[in-house]
């Protein structure tokens, strides 16, 4: 063989190798039966698309399924620039999240998700504008990339290349579809990839149609229809109804579905290549006559017709067969999936459980480790062990270990991990970014979802005379004593984590403020010696700090910052030095319930602002909506918080408040607030300050929202917005309070905005509603609705559809200054 098609191969591998340490998979004889089909089919779809939640789950459910088709979902973003309906997490912590949610409902629906380098910005209204923010070139040659590693017949885009596709990223993926179609199988496109792929020609592309900007489809004028809704009585389940618990896996996008059965159609129009008659894949051969061995076909075939459900290892002579056939298949790409495949259902037809495992969640290079290791046969299937090795551990051990009918075998070693074995943290986050790109050095993780498990031990078996060689990832495990036995992925990271206690410390005088820093060791007792990297003109005390930390212990200590004397704005980092190692991130861990625990090794940092505010007004209520950070910031400038929740509004005086504050989207996702609307408004009608930032109304509300006049918002909420951080403001009334006291605000203030000036604006409004300013993207007529203020009783009530959630977390200076002039409205 020689060194490229090597380099394919281990391409290939390291791509479709298991990418979590899950706890092993368990197949039923059904799921055994349908990967006996699967393995007669030769043939690849790819759904492309902006942003996860973007694809069709149940069309990929139903190819994967029913079809038996390798299918996969290109997200060109990992969906970092929206909203988060369950927890904190924003920005890259956010594409955490929703890339773990692909990754869940691709376990489900059986489809195989990449990504592009692209970071979701957020809305845009037109691919012009996408694929000014983005590098038109960097995606197409992660498009094309993807492409030639999947090698499939079919593209389908969900959206149309048109402005009718609703956002500027949905826009653009299809754009870059179609001609990603048109050069994927050109040599001269990018030929620096074909060190490693060959180009490939994708038969036909297709839309997936009928959605809103076609509501009325029908069949016909280059339009066909599938039936996706069948139902399976294997599984017991439509594809409808397995495709809608996958799509449920968009937690973060309060996207749950209800289950559907019945026939349901899904449209595909023809955009590019052959045009379909009767089907998706019609006149494409996906046989083994497609590499020249229908003879693998036939014999497939016998054992597909001899299952036997209640004897699935009667099928392993059979199977061995075919894996004997399948090494001598000419074509590279399908010779390796179909083996793998194969050797995949060899495993289960035996009932093999191979398992490694480790009782401790994290480890540095260099750490010694405890595996627990389990082999269980579960037939009578003659299955021995070879040999176990692994690259980044010390470990290469021949035995002979006879694995007799339903007797595990089970062994412990303690080996040390290699100095260079791979940290776990996203390897799309390692380098700063470009932009709104990621900066993926190493190019053969393009495209990947996620990091490979760092250590896999390789287990070689002899069954019935055949050597066979498995990959056994890693996986952390515990028993918790209410839920059974736990896996989480297995860690690797550094000896030590630096973190400073708030992201964002604001400076509204000269005096000084105390900065907390919480040192964290891991497996190793850590000493040396802690100071504090800030921007020119700040200072801090003491300059430096010793610390001698044990083993698996923290400690937190405690510097003075300074301010300069004008204003100022930049980060901090806290840096731990011992010996020649230097120490400066920090460990976040994501935990949801519907996906693997993920840790993340983010920089140490802080940001630090001097600025010149003025405030009036102490005690705040505030009630937290969705991905909300604007207490805690606002508690940087001095203001005295409190979380008004269902367990303590009963029991608060709300005239205490010199301002009620309710975060974004509080009123989808809190329904207590809906008992409480008399008090509320009592409360401003004594002259109570309420502050309501903005709502989505397309997903509905839980609580009915508080207007003490009538606002309306359009029924596509969704492009009511202004995405252009740096649009021009006008003021529509200079002289109002909220605009001079006790703040003088002016065009200043809203410089250094990030990501958009706001979202879901109101479109009409009552005339006792002030509009104190307007906005608009390039082209667009202006949008009033970014802060609306009325007077009622003797209170004030506002309404602010700009985004505080991005802006004062992020410490933008303006956003504090004019934030506070809302809340000295009160009293």
């Amino acid at each position: 063989m020689n060194i490229r098609s090597f380099l394919i191969i281990f391409l290939l591998i390291i791509l479709f190798q298991p990418v979590q340490s899950q706890k092993p998979r368990h197949y039923s004889s059904g799921d055994i039966y349908q990967g006996i089909r699967k393995l007669n089919v030769l043939g690849s779809a790819l759904y492309i698309a902006a942003h996860p939640d973007d694809e069709n789950t149940r069309l990929i459910t139903y190819l994967s399924n029913a079809r038996h088709i390798n299918t996969g979902y290109l997200s060109l973003t990992r969906g970092d620039g929206g909203q988060n309906s369950i927890g904190p997490e924003q920005a890259e912590l956010l594409g955490i999240v929703r890339t773990q949610e692909l990754l869940s409902a691709r376990r489900i629906d059986g489809g195989t998700q990449f990504f592009t380098r692209a970071m979701d910005f957020g809305y845009s209204k037109s691919a012009e504008e996408t694929l000014t923010i983005w590098s038109r070139e960097n995606l197409l040659s992660d498009m094309i990339w993807v492409i030639r590693i999947f090698k499939p017949d079919v593209l389908i885009t969900r959206f149309p290349a048109d402005e009718r596709a609703g956002h500027g990223q949905h826009e653009a993926s299809a754009d870059l579809a179609e001609e990603a179609f048109e050069k994927a199988g050109d040599p001269e496109v990018f030929p620096d990839q074909l060190k490693y792929v060959d180009p490939w020609q994708p038969e036909r592309l297709l839309m997936n149609t009928g959605r809103w900007w076609n509501p009325d489809i029908q069949e016909g004028d280059h339009v066909i229809s599938v039936d996706i809704g069948e139902y399976d009585p294997i599984s017991g389940l439509s594809y409808s109804e397995l495709g809608a618990d996958s799509r449920s896996q968009h937690r973060s996008q309060a996207f749950g579905v209800t289950w559907t059965r019945g026939t349901s159609k899904e449209y595909f129009e023809h955009i590019k290549g052959t045009e379909p008659e009767e089907g998706i894949f019609d006149r494409i051969d996906l046989s083994w006559s497609r590499v020249d061995r229908p003879d693998i076909g036939n014999l497939i075939k016998a054992i597909n017709m001899d299952y036997d459900f209640n004897d699935p290892a009667a099928s392993l002579a059979g199977l061995l067969r075919v894996r004997e056939k399948i090494k001598t298949v000419k074509n590279e790409f399908w010779q390796k999936k179909k083996l793998r495949e194969v050797e995949e259902l060899i495993k289960a037809c035996l009932g093999l459980y191979l398992e490694a495992t480790t009782d401790k969640s994290y480890a540095s290079p260099g750490d010694s480790v405890k595996f627990h290791f389990e082999f269980t046969n579960r037939s009578d299937g003659d299955v021995i062990l070879k040999k176990i090795v692994a690259e980044k551990v010390e470990v290469d051990s021949m035995m002979h270990i006879s694995l007799e009918n339903n007797e595990p075998v089970e062994f412990n070693i303690s080996r040390k991990l290699t100095d260079d074995v791979p940290e776990t943290s996203p390897y799309w986050l390692k380098n700063a970014r470009n932009g709104y790109e990621y900066a993926i050095n190493d190019e053969l993780k393009r495209g990947k979802a996620n990091n490979d498990v760092p250590v896999i031990f390789k287990a070689e078996l002899n069954i019935a005379g055949e050597d066979i060689t498995y990959d056994i990832p890693v996986a952390y495990t515990w028993t918790d004593r209410m839920r059974g036995q736990q896996y989480e992925p297995f860690e690797v990271g550094p000896a030590l984590f630096t973190e400073i206690n708030n992201g964002v410390y604001i400076f509204p005088d000269a005096d000084g403020k105390t900065m907390q820093v919480k040192l964290t060791s891991r497996n190793q007792a850590v000493e040396g010696k802690l100071h504090l990297e800030l921007p020119s003109g700040w200072q801090h005390t003491p300059q430096e700090i010793t610390f001698n930390i044990p083993a698996e212990s923290s400690i937190t200590v405690t510097f003075t910052v300074l301010p300069p004397s004008g204003e100022s704005q930049g980060l901090v980092r806290a840096v731990a030095v011992s010996g020649k190692r230097s120490f400066d991130r920090r460990m976040v861990s994501v935990e949801y319930e519907h996906f693997p625990r993920q840790v993340v090794f983010l920089p140490a940092e802080a940001t630090v602002v001097k600025l010149d505010i003025q405030k009036k007004g102490e005690k705040i209520g505030y009630i937290m909506g969705a991905g909300d950070e604007v207490g805690e910031s606002l508690s940087q400038i001095g203001y005295d918080i409190t979380y008004i929740n269902e367990n303590n509004i009963s029991l608060l005086d709300l005239d205490q408040f010199d301002a009620i504050v309710f975060g974004i989207m509080a009123f989808n996702n809190v329904e207590f607030i809906s008992g409480y609307h008399d008090q509320f408004l009592n409360y401003l009608k004594k002259g109570g300050n309420l502050i309501i930032q903005y709502n989505n109304m397309r997903i509905g509300l839980k609580s009915d929202l508080i207007m003490p006049f009538p606002i309306e918002f359009s029924g596509n909420s969704a492009r009511v917005r202004v995405s252009e951080e740096d649009a021009e403001v006008n003021f529509l009334l200079p002289d109002h309070p909220a605009l001079n006291a006790p703040n003088d605000i002016t065009e200043n203030d809203f410089e250094g905005w990030i990501q958009e000036r706001g979202l879901y604006f109101p479109v009409k409004w009552d005339g006792q509603y002030d509009a104190l300013m307007s906005s608009h993207d390039t082209g667009e007529d202006p949008l009033k609705g970014g802060i609306l203020v009325a007077e009622y009783g003797e209170g004030h009530y506002v309404y602010t559809s700009l985004s505080w959630f991005r802006q004062l977390p992020a410490g933008v200076p303006g956003a504090f200054r004019v934030f506070a002039n809302l809340i000295s409205l009160g009293r």
